[in-house]
């Protein structure tokens, strides 16, 4: 599960294990975020007409580096 994870959050992953976290935490602090992060950069959610349409587990908390990942990977579709 952590190789899975850390191939989408590998900053994330690196980060939380460089600060001292154990891998258990690693994963508990970086899963969802993993599953949400693929979502968007798969593009689930490219053409979605309204806020509305979104489903409910759409959102996570990403810092700003995530959601630049994101957004470059919808101008290259």
């Amino acid at each position: 599960h952590c190789l899975s994870v850390r191939a989408v959050c590998q900053r994330e992953i690196d980060g939380d294990r460089g600060n001292g976290y154990s891998w258990k935490i690693t994963l508990l602090r970086n899963y969802w975020k993993s599953k949400v992060k693929q979502e968007w950069l798969s593009g689930k959610y490219s053409n979605i007409p309204s806020q509305k349409s979104l489903p409910e587990k759409s959102m996570y908390p990403m810092d700003v580096d995530t959601w630049g990942e994101i957004l470059q990977a919808e101008l290259e579709r």
